[in-house]
């Protein structure tokens, strides 16, 4: 049995401190090249976040080419039966992809460290300089659709009343009034709640305590299918998790994203 068998998705520093030592344990840094190298957790394997993506125009924020996928696992050891704990310093959107991305090639055994580097800190707990050696070279994995929604499938589904879009993405490019695409605005019917107000700054940007109550008021709730999105899938990785943590049942990122939406010429918009 695992040491983290017990343990919810997200995760306190107190649960990862006593459980540094588990033989199972894959702990993944998603900070920067910089953070990392001035001190990050015991153990932990930098994994530069812009690896995540696909990385190319239009729509960057796709799945990286499989090839790319199989080396990055290879390097930190992928077996069945690890467990991976990840963390960032930003209160949890490259996490939270990483997980999108475990998910992706089937892995359940992972966990997010709720507040990430901060609350580590914050805790008073230490940080370390060591930098492990790459695991591994490149191993064979199988990539699940059913965690991404696809343009297409995001098309096939508008309007749909079991379906709730969360758009993670500033106020302002929700109402067209921020551009970063050749159209401005918002897929049709989705819902604007901005991935940092999902954060406690009092809590060294732990996920919010009362999150489920603020989505069951913007009628993001359980019982729909939750699509979420922002311009490259990397804030709402964040969203992401927490509808995953908060146990909703459907939830997809659309990895596209607005990138890929607000550049295509047949996509619908509102503004």
């Amino acid at each position: 049995m695992s040491a983290f068998s017990d343990l919810p998705l997200v995760i306190e520093p107190a649960d990862l401190a006593s459980r540094l030592d588990a033989p199972e344990l894959i702990l993944v840094d998603l900070t920067s090249a910089t953070r990392y190298a001035e001190g990050h957790l015991p153990g932990a394997r930098f994994v530069d976040p812009k690896r995540t993506q696909w990385g190319q125009p239009p729509a960057p924020g796709l799945l990286p080419e499989r090839a790319r996928l199989e080396a990055l696992f290879g390097e930190l050891g992928h077996r069945p039966e690890a467990v991976y704990v990840v963390y960032d310093d930003e209160g949890g959107g490259w996490a939270g992809r990483f997980i999108w991305l475990l998910d992706v090639i089937g892995h359940a055994r992972c966990h997010y460290l709720n507040g990430g580097l901060h609350a580590w800190l914050a805790d008073g707990r230490a940080l370390d300089t060591a930098v492990p050696a790459p695991a591994g070279g490149p191993l064979p994995l199988t990539l699940h659709e059913a965690p991404t929604a696809s343009r297409e499938y995001l098309l096939s589904r508008l309007g749909a009343a079991d379906l709730a879009i969360w758009d993670a993405r500033s106020p302002a490019e929700y109402r067209g009034e921020k551009v970063l695409a050749a159209k401005g605005g918002h897929i049709p019917g989705a819902v604007n709640f901005e991935w940092t107000a999902g954060m406690d700054p009092a809590r060294a940007l732990r996920i919010r305590a009362d999150m489920a109550e603020v989505l069951a008021g913007l009628g993001i709730t359980p019982d729909k299918e939750v699509i979420t999105h922002c311009q490259t899938h990397h804030r709402s990785g964040f969203t992401y998790l927490v509808a995953k943590a908060l146990g909703y049942p459907r939830v997809k990122g659309y990895a596209g994203s607005w990138s890929e939406w607000g550049n295509h010429p047949d996509t619908p918009v509102e503004s």
